[in-house]
Formats: C-alpha cells, structure tokens, sequence
C-alpha cells in the first residue's frame, strides 16, 4: 500500500485575491508552517475572489478547482486545510454540499481536517453595519472591502440562515463530515510601546481595538468569539497557547505571530 501524501492547503479570508502569498499570509507564516510536511513542496495557497457568496462559481468553484489540480498534481492524499477568517465559511459550503459540484467529493474525501483561524462562522456585526451604511462603510473599507456579498452574507441574522438551512456544524445541525475546528482570537493589543503590537501590522490592530467597541469583550476586533466558535469544534484559545499568553487580533491570525505558525507546523504531522 502506497504512503500516505500529506500536503496543506491556504485558503484566505474576504476580499479577491491574485498573490496571498504575498499579500493576505505573507512568506513568513507560508513558509514556516509547510517546514512540517514531508515534502515542503506539497503547499498550495489560494487566490479566489472571495468578495462574492460562498457558494459563487468566483468562490466555492474556485477553491474546488484550486484544491482539485493540487490534489491531482501532488497526489495528495492527506489534506490539511488552513483557512482564516470567511475561508472557512466558503470551505464549509464544501463540506456541507457534497452534490452542489462533481469535485467536492474527491476533495472531501482528502480532507482530513480543517484547521479554522478566525473563522466568521456565525457573522459578525460589523458587517450589519457596513451594509447599513454607517460609519464603518468608510473607516473598514481596508478590513470589510465594502459593500460586496460576502460581506452581506457575513450579516449576523444571514450567517444564522444559511447555518439552519445550508451549512453543517453549528448547533442543531448534522456534523461536517471532516473535523473542523477554531482557533479563537480573544482580544486585541495595540499600545504603541508594546512591541507585540507589531505584529501583523500596528496600525491593522489600532483599526481593529476600535472596531471592538461594536463587539462582545471577548473579540479579535472583527468577530466575536462566539462567532469563532460557532461551528466544529474549538481548538485553542489564544492565549492558551500563544507566546507570553498573547491575544490574537483578526490580522494577527493569519501571520506568523506569538507562534501560532509553529502550532500550524507541528500539526502537519499528526
């Protein structure tokens, strides 16, 4: 019997994007979590337009055609997802919609878990309040990118539709058919003079402990944890596990910061 192909899959948050290596992960957390796999070459980062709904031919046919010819290239049988933030509501549609699209089951079949950073699960706030055009539709633009579906879908009372009717792994729903599970970003960090303020970007997190005042107290800035929570299970809290018990602001959880790409890493192996 042939051994088993481990690789792991980026799979970005809100927004359209062409290069998030680059731009959404940056190279440090890429490169330092494929360390982990057997072959470092067995990484594939996603670039979809994630501004449209999860179920768009943009989004969820994207991934599923990125995931697909990565499986098929690398011959990957042991699929790890990393997602942040709205990617796991787009990697869910997967999971929960196995007949929507003759790809997805391949590609569920591979899957063995889906490690959520910040996944908007049950929506956020926010984006009710971008959609009803107060002050956030100018001071998020960098963050929310407007007014797009994905947006209008990330609407608390949308989320809680589509989890009753669409998506599998909140509360009174069947189970996803893969492991899903969060890590929990808790608070946010943004005192000039602390230097883990930095990372990630200071004035990202100065953004977001504003943003915070729309949320519950225990929040990344852009979901509440109780969102983060929403479906699967919880894997960590923050700073349960991150270097000098550190929170984990929204953009902090896609970078490589306090450790967290380490975590990543040595998960590759289990």
């Amino acid at each position: 019997m042939a051994a088993d192909v481990t690789g792991v899959a980026f799979v970005h948050g809100t927004g359209s994007q062409t290069n998030a290596y680059q731009d959404y992960w940056q190279p440090k957390m890429v490169d330092s979590v494929r360390q982990g796999l057997a072959n470092t070459a067995n990484y594939t980062v996603i670039n979809c337009d994630f501004t449209q709904y999860m179920w768009d031919s943009r989004a969820a046919g994207c991934l599923a055609t990125q995931l697909s010819d990565f499986i098929s290239s690398k011959g990957i049988t042991r699929l790890i997802v990393l997602t942040h933030s709205n990617g796991g509501n787009v990697m869910r549609w997967i999971l929960s919609n196995p007949t929507w699209d003759s790809r997805y089951p391949n590609i569920i079949s591979k899957v063995v878990r889906v490690n959520a950073l910040a996944p908007s699960s049950g929506g956020t706030p926010l984006a009710d309040a971008v959609i009803n055009g107060n002050v956030f539709e100018t001071s998020l633009g960098w963050l929310l990118g407007y007014k797009s579906d994905a947006v209008r879908q990330q609407q608390v009372s949308w989320m809680a539709y589509y989890n009753a009717n669409y998506l599998y792994g909140t509360g009174g729903r069947p189970a996803l058919p893969r492991t899903f599970r969060s890590v929990v970003g808790t608070d946010v960090d943004s005192a000039i003079w602390d230097s883990d303020s930095y990372c990630g970007g200071y004035a990202e997190n100065v953004g977001l402990e504003t943003t915070q005042n729309w949320l519950a107290s225990c929040s990344d800035g852009f979901l509440n944890c109780t969102s983060q929570s929403a479906a699967g299970t919880v894997w960590f809290q923050d700073k349960s596990r991150m270097a000098g018990s550190e929170p984990l602001s929204h953009n902090q959880s896609r970078r490589a910061c306090f450790g967290l790409d380490t975590i990543l890493r040595n998960d590759l192996n289990l």
